[in-house]
């Protein structure tokens, strides 16, 4: 129990230094968008950003990571606590059919392609996974999956960074492309929750727009990731063919099949759709996940590396931003279509 307790303590000490830079940056970004009027989100990512030489080396390096990781994970998991059932429901069927189909097609259409670019299709799973699913989490649980090869670490690599970038790029633009096509908050949130890579700038996107659009931004982004469970299987299944012909194995601890924190999620918006928790409960709960989310994209921002994208050619690069914008377009259209 004393050991239990000293190692707690010491990982404490190491987390504290960036835990503290990321929420300066937080309140910072809070009171710069109360006394301005622009969305807090993109004040954290901007002053984050402004702050990357925290997150390289030194006292600070663990906490951010802890940050931008754990506490975003939270942050999203608190969120049901904004949802109900019925919210869901008044969803209608269009957006799960819009997030099936989009799936299905970006990663086929990205195995295709990137057989054409001169590389593997495995590769254009995993980048079409990493776009059209979850981003960074995706591309970490879909590597894991599929069978090894000299260049597999690299291409992971390069599919973490190059899904961040993009979800950060997409996070600041997509707003406005959906507030200049005048999509409504639900629309809004349905393109955005539909198109962006990564859950927390799905969150910070869909906010900065209105709550509304928000909630059914995540909403909309926590089916997308639901989609990761038989995206894996369809991975499992390729690895198991390869492995047959040439007997190799793919390494290293895998992910879960669905992330904790969408578990948690959904766990949350149950809860709350009872109507037993006290509108205390419900409010502070809801401060207390706005505060992380904060936080976290200001970590996210700190460890955003843009610069390193430039190193790895231009084939991969193309694919990827096609793949991007090949999905905006796919989910624009889907719902024209459903309308």
């Amino acid at each position: 129990m004393k050991q239990a307790i000293a190692l707690a303590g010491t990982r404490g000490r190491s987390l504290f230094p960036g835990v503290m830079a990321c929420a300066v940056v937080a309140a910072a970004a809070t009171f710069l968008s109360e006394h301005y009027g622009a969305p807090v989100m993109l004040f954290a990512l901007l002053l984050g950003m402004a702050m990357n030489f925290l997150s390289v080396e030194g006292a600070c390096a663990p906490g951010i990571a802890f940050t931008a990781r754990e506490l975003l994970r939270v942050g999203v998991a608190l969120l049901g606590l904004r949802i109900t059932l019925s919210q869901v429901a008044a969803l209608g069927w269009e957006p799960v059919g819009i997030v099936i189909a989009s799936v299905v097609i970006t990663i086929t259409l990205s195995m295709v392609v990137a057989k054409a670019l001169g590389f593997q299709g495995i590769f254009g799973l995993l980048t079409g996974g990493a776009t059209a699913i979850c981003g960074a989490s995706a591309a970490l649980a879909l590597s894991a999956a599929l069978p090894s090869h000299p260049m597999k670490e690299r291409a992971t690599l390069f599919t973490v960074i190059g899904v961040s970038a993009l979800s950060t790029l997409a996070m600041v633009v997509y707003p406005m492309i959906a507030q200049a096509i005048g999509l409504d908050a639900n629309a809004a949130g349905i393109f955005l929750g539909g198109t962006i890579h990564d859950v927390a700038q799905v969150v910070g996107a869909g906010y900065s727009i209105s709550h509304e659009a928000g909630d059914v931004a995540t909403l909309v982004k926590l089916m997308r990731v639901a989609m990761l469970l038989p995206v894996i299987v369809f991975a499992a299944m390729l690895t198991r063919s390869r492995l047959r012909s040439e007997n190799s194995e793919a390494t290293g601890p895998r992910p879960p099949l669905l992330p904790w924190f969408a578990v948690g999620f959904a766990v949350l918006v149950g809860v709350n759709s009872t109507g037993w928790l006290p509108t205390v409960v419900q409010t502070a709960g809801s401060e207390l996940s706005r505060w992380f989310l904060v936080a976290a994209i200001a970590g996210i921002g700190m460890k955003t590396q843009l610069k390193e994208l430039v190193t790895v050619g231009f084939k991969p690069v193309a694919l990827m931003l096609g793949e991007t914008v090949f999905l905006a377009l796919l989910v624009l259209a889907m719902m024209r279509w459903a309308t």
